[in-house]
């Protein structure tokens, strides 16, 4: 009965270490913030926060992780097949979407514009953690419904590139740089659902276009 008690406790300590870093984060920048400003509101020591995340830049990139869970968590691989690809890609296109217009998702990229040049290994991390992570993801995806004879043979990589550079594009800048407050939950599911047909019907006239 300890042990569920410790993982639960332990999950909840790294949730709370994550929730402090991410507010001194984006109050103070990834320069200006520091491990003793964390300890000092979230509790416990350095030794924690190294062993769990292994120092500042770690905890960076378990933010940003912890931020795509959602989107990640619609890209699932194995036999279950039940959903089409078009459903899918709807699904982690919105989660995808909707986790960049949070305010976390939007402070996070605000950090890399700003910072990005001058911690070039944090802009590395980052990608890697975040946009790479996710086209990854879904390039195991898409590989998959290529063996299954569901989709053509593509360059599966450079598709998943396209797509998530496709939900990350002009909506989520235009929020970033301040012109526009971030989309209604509606907006995001119209802007998805334009994309994924975009995506797998595209444009030319007399293509079947499966997306309202």
């Amino acid at each position: 009965m300890s042990k569920p008690r410790a993982s639960v406790a332990g999950r909840a300590r790294s949730a709370k270490i994550l929730r402090v870093a991410a507010k001194v984060f984006f109050k103070h920048g990834y320069a200006g913030a520091s491990i003793d400003t964390i300890i000092a509101e979230a509790g416990g020591s350095k030794r924690d926060v190294y062993n769990q995340f292994g120092g500042k830049e770690g905890l960076f990139a378990a933010i940003v992780r912890d931020n795509l869970q959602t989107a990640l968590g619609s890209l699932a691989l194995g036999p279950d097949q039940s959903k089409s690809l078009q459903e899918m890609l709807l699904e982690f296109g919105t989660g995808l979407a909707e986790r960049l217009s949070t305010p976390t998702g939007l402070n996070l990229y605000r950090i890399i514009v700003s910072e990005g040049m001058r911690f070039p290994a944090l802009a590395k991390l980052f990608y890697e953690s975040g946009p790479g992570l996710v086209a990854n993801k879904l390039a195991q995806v898409l590989e998959q419904r290529q063996r299954a004879k569901e989709i053509d043979m593509v360059d599966c990589r450079a598709a998943a590139d396209h797509f998530v550079g496709m939900i990350r594009g002009n909506l989520h800048l235009a929020v970033i740089l301040g012109i526009r407050p971030p989309p209604r939950p509606e907006e995001i599911q119209a802007f998805v659902s334009k994309a994924v047909a975009a995506f797998l019907f595209g444009i030319v006239i007399g293509r079947k276009n499966g997306c309202s």
